[in-house]
């Protein structure tokens, strides 16, 4: 069926002072909706309008040639903020804090700590030239990375596409629209406030089905 654009799991003011209502309002309402739009578009009478969005992305090279640019683009941005929804929580109500567990244990043995994790994540999502996001991956053997993918490009697209590779657990959306209303051209602004509100139980869920 085609693509449709999700509910967020908490109200457009859940995530204040940290992310704003109207940014997340019109992060959703207008551009998730249009990479919605866009695919189910581009899609539409082919052999992949029934397919799940994370399959396509991973796959693209198999779409006709005609429709890869914009399915790239698209779906990736559907996939993209579908995950970066469930990914955030209120500030103590989910939100914020540091992972615990199986979570915590593979992100010590990756990085030697959450802080240095933190700041290797940060450093990531800032230096991203232009638009783009951030990612924390899980590899084989559940093996940690991070990395960076321009535009709405996914590491399920795979190294050759999006030079960065594996199943994403934590991603972070730097795109000016996701942050412009409030924080202007502060990005490292925007990114330290962004722990504030980091869906650390959703994350570990992630990295355990990755596993």
């Amino acid at each position: 069926m085609p693509f449709t654009l999700p509910s967020l799991p908490y109200a457009y003011d859940a995530l204040q002072p940290h992310i704003d209502a109207r940014t997340m309002e019109i992060h959703l309402t207008k551009h998730h909706a249009a990479y919605v739009t866009n695919a189910n578009k581009a899609l539409e009478g082919t052999a992949w309008d029934n397919t799940p969005a994370e399959q396509i992305i991973a796959n693209l090279k198999d779409l006709p040639e005609d429709k890869r640019a914009v399915v790239r683009n698209n779906a990736g941005g559907h996939v993209n903020h579908s995950m970066f929804w469930q990914l955030l929580a209120p500030a103590g109500k989910g939100g914020g804090g540091t992972p615990s567990g199986d979570l915590a244990d593979a992100i010590n043995a990756a990085f030697g700590s959450f802080d240095t994790f933190k700041g290797q994540f940060t450093d990531a999502a800032i230096k991203r030239f232009g638009s783009g996001w951030a990612w924390l991956c899980a590899k084989g053997g559940g093996k940690l990375a991070i990395c960076s993918t321009a535009n709405q490009d996914n590491p399920l697209m795979g190294e050759a596409v999006a030079g960065c590779g594996g199943t994403p657990i934590l991603g972070l959306d730097v795109w000016e629209h996701a942050y412009y209303l409030n924080y202007q051209n502060r990005r490292p602004d925007y990114v330290a406030a962004f722990w504030n509100v980091v869906n650390w139980a959703e994350v570990a869920r992630r990295f355990k089905a990755a596993r």
